[in-house]
């Protein structure tokens, strides 16, 4: 795979390493928002089953890119913090339960899980990595996998950690839940896109995602897929597009007691999004032509040289089989300061995020080979 550079409208004296914190749009992701608002400029051409059928295209291109092999599975959400308290509220707890989250897990995968412990009397289970950064990102998962036990009722993660790239093993953490009959809820958002996830495989009770990162779309919209755990539990919202019969607007005047079946219960009221449902499917035909293993083999192959360089001047990245290719943390040697990083950083117009005295490198096939080693030549600059 080659760079994909100008498929973007990324300026030319700009480096930007952030795709984690948002990414870029594409100009066809750009020019299918642009002609999806000039529609509303007569809405008489939008008829009632458009309220419905652009979200089952957009359910079937993701589908692809997960391998869901029902893609009335998959529904669209605003928001990781909307998909996973559609999971909490239907999770069962009671006092002595216990949920297992990866320390500093983003607040959303946090937040929902604490409060229904509070609720319920359960507790929320916090695993640390270990001290050492010798073969860190191995050893916090063998600490995962020694956590769940018989009171584990959920297991909250992500696929890959979003403040520096650590990858989680969700096939053995799977294998374990099963064991104890837990569920497992995966946040997607810094992996889904860029590496291959394999709802068949892995097998989550839920997979949720926002679309402005990885997927390459706009904000405010995202796509979760729940399994059959949660076919038959209330949402969050009682919206009239989630009931049967929907799509029948003179019925809307009867009010239907019954959620639409499965999954497609939990979609977000609008969801039809007229705007930013039709950038996100030219995003995900984007992400399912160039296919996230190629993706995260050219992400390797513009690094790999760089990492090393750094690693051989005293910089820290977590070892390669235990992050993502698309997504790593620096940690400095405590001669540099990473106020003047930062400063030359923008000066130069490179763009990474900073999480303590740490950077967060995310790039993608937007990125070449070169952008890397400018990094690296400011780091290494006194």
């Amino acid at each position: 795979m080659q760079s994909q550079r100008a498929l973007f409208s990324i300026p030319k004296d700009t480096t930007y390493l952030n795709c984690a914190y948002m990414g870029p749009l594409p100009k066809k992701v750009e020019a299918a928002g642009i002609e999806a608002m000039k529609r509303k400029r007569n809405p008489g051409v939008i008829t009632a089953i458009d309220f419905f059928n652009e979200a089952d295209v957009l359910r079937r291109e993701y589908a692809k890119l997960i391998n869901v092999k029902d893609a009335n599975r998959i529904v669209v959400i605003p928001s990781v913090s909307y998909g996973v308290a559609n999971a909490a509220k239907n999770v069962p707890l009671s006092k002595g339960d216990e949920v297992i989250i990866a320390a500093e897990e983003f607040p959303s995968d946090y937040y929902p899980w604490a409060i229904k412990c509070e609720e319920t009397g359960a507790s929320a289970r916090i695993i640390t990595p270990p001290d050492t950064l010798q073969r860190r990102g191995a050893q916090w998962n063998t600490r995962i996998l020694e956590a769940i036990n018989s009171k584990t009722k959920v297991v909250a993660i992500s696929n890959v950690h979003w403040a520096d790239g650590t990858l989680f093993n969700l096939v053995e953490i799977r294998k374990r839940t099963r064991d104890v009959g837990a569920a497992l809820i995966i946040d997607g958002t810094q992996s889904v896109g860029a590496m291959p996830f394999d709802v068949e495989q892995i097998q989550p009770d839920a997979l949720i995602c926002v679309g402005y990162k990885w997927l390459l779309g706009p904000y405010s919209i995202g796509l979760a897929y729940y399994g059959p755990m949660f076919d038959n539990g209330k949402p969050i919202e009682e919206s009239w597009m989630n009931r049967e019969k929907a799509e029948d607007f003179r019925s809307l005047v009867q009010y239907n007691p019954n959620y639409k079946e499965g999954s497609l219960r939990y979609e977000v009221g609008e969801h039809s999004s007229f705007v930013y449902v039709p950038m996100l499917i030219e995003s995900l035909k984007l992400i399912n032509k160039w296919k996230p293993a190629n993706i995260q083999k050219y992400c390797a192959s513009i690094t790999s040289d760089p990492i090393k360089q750094l690693r051989e001047a005293g910089f820290w990245i977590e070892d390669n089989d235990s992050r993502g290719q698309h997504l790593f943390g620096i940690r400095l040697p405590e001669h540099v300061d990473i106020e003047k990083v930062a400063a030359r950083f923008k000066r130069n117009k490179l763009f990474v995020s900073l999480r303590g005295n740490a950077i967060r490198v995310a790039v993608n096939v937007f990125n070449t080979k070169t952008d890397v080693e400018k990094m690296v030549s400011l780091l290494l600059s006194k």
